[in-house]
């Protein structure tokens, strides 16, 4: 386990090390989420701009998100059967920056709908064959940190994209045009970085032919393997006990602990303490391996606890808690799935996992907000019971790495 933690930073294929390798994919990801979160932060009031209600804007973004995780269980088994990783990714990634600029210039509601929803079906297309691509890397230099240097990057992005939008539209009177129009820049950027990747590393698996510690053989039926579904049913039940920032949120405005304005300044206070957890966590896990895991139910269960208290001190701790859980649920959660299955099929598993963690987002969100009109005592109650739950099933069916 510790050799192969380690890493080294050979040539590489191309003669990029592989550590090189993972920072620049994480430049790609940081530019991306410049583009694709600043548009997101406004999503709504654009659309309502436009003549949507409320309904409309609920559809559309609930229609984008599912389309983001649900279509990933055809896009990751397609990248493995056709081998075009690097292709899929830029694919993806293109969709992704191409519609977003014309968002704030279109004019019309079923077009800016439209525009949305292809927005999420690009990170459907990209995001199993950009994990595969990023897992090869990450097996010598170590797949914690190696995710979680990516995913601390991709919050860098995840800042600045809203914080550059909202400043265009103080300068220039709520423009949507100008606002988005500015995030074709780092969009160009986006592009122009994979194409120089891929030209430069186009074989990435090479990296973890080159490991010290190789994977496992695939099982025999050429499918996953049980450990890989026994993890995602640790990763449903915790993250089915997860309460959502938009509860959070909600509890903060409506029982008058914070003002609607500081929301998003503490939205990006939590995506700060995300990608601290990340790199954190990432680092443990090199270490100590799946055990690390264990913190992410107790953080789970300590977020309601925290955050749906009447104090507004303890409400930010909570909603901080929260971006420590979302760190660790973005990077190590994903480091562990590359460590559980072999290369050949590990852009299905990556298809699979989306579609049980969006599933199991799903239920979260529901159930969190059901009894949150019900019983703030009672959904404190229930969200320990399923992480202690989660709890259990890591401690009997715990995740062994290749």
């Amino acid at each position: 386990m510790g050799e192969r933690a380690a890493g080294t930073e050979g040539p590489g294929p191309g003669g990029m090390g592989p550590w090189r390798f993972v920072v620049w994919f994480g430049v790609v990801s940081l530019l991306a989420d410049f583009v694709y979160e600043g548009a997101r932060s406004v999503t709504g009031p654009l659309l309502a701009s436009l003549g949507a209600s409320a309904l409309v804007v609920g559809v559309v973004t609930g229609a984008g998100e599912a389309a983001a995780l649900g279509l990933r269980l055809v896009s990751g088994p397609l990248a493995d059967r056709t081998r075009r990783f690097w292709g899929l990714s830029i694919a993806g990634y293109a969709l992704t920056v191409l519609c977003v600029p014309p968002l704030g210039v279109v004019g019309v509601l079923w077009a800016a709908c439209a525009l949305v929803v292809a927005e999420r079906v690009g990170k459907a297309v990209r995001s199993p064959a950009k994990d595969t691509l990023l897992s090869h890397a990450t097996a010598v230099t170590g797949r914690g940190r190696g995710f979680a240097v990516h995913e601390a990057m991709d919050q860098v992005g995840a800042l600045v994209g809203p914080l550059t939008v909202a400043g265009v539209l103080a300068l220039s009177s709520d423009a949507y045009g100008p606002a988005l129009g500015v995030l074709a820049a780092p969009g160009v950027a986006v592009l122009g970085l994979l194409f120089w990747l891929r030209a430069r590393v186009p074989d990435p698996e090479a990296y973890e032919r080159q490991a010290p510690a190789p994977a496992k053989a695939p099982p025999p039926d050429g499918w996953l393997p049980a450990a890989f579904w026994t993890y995602a049913a640790f990763t449903a039940t915790t993250t089915a006990g997860f309460a959502t920032f938009g509860v959070l949120s909600y509890h903060l405005v409506q029982r008058h602990l914070m003002t609607a304005p500081w929301v998003p300044v503490l939205y990006a206070a939590a995506m700060a303490v995300d990608a601290v957890a990340a790199l954190a966590t990432g680092w443990l896990y090199d270490r100590i391996g799946p055990h690390v895991l264990a913190v992410l139910p107790v953080l789970a269960a300590a977020v309601p606890a925290l955050a749906f208290t009447h104090t507004t001190g303890l409400a930010v701790a909570g909603s901080l808690v929260w971006g420590a859980a979302m760190g660790i649920q973005e990077s190590t959660l994903r480091a562990t799935v590359a460590d559980l299955v072999p290369p050949r099929r590990r852009a299905t598993a990556y298809g699979v996992f989306a579609g049980v963690v969006g599933g199991a987002s799903l239920a979260g969100g529901a159930l969190t907000g059901a009894l949150y009109g019900h019983s703030i005592p009672l959904l404190i109650t229930v969200v320990a019971a399923i992480q202690a739950l989660a709890l259990l099933l890591l401690a009997v069916t715990g995740p062994r790495r290749a």
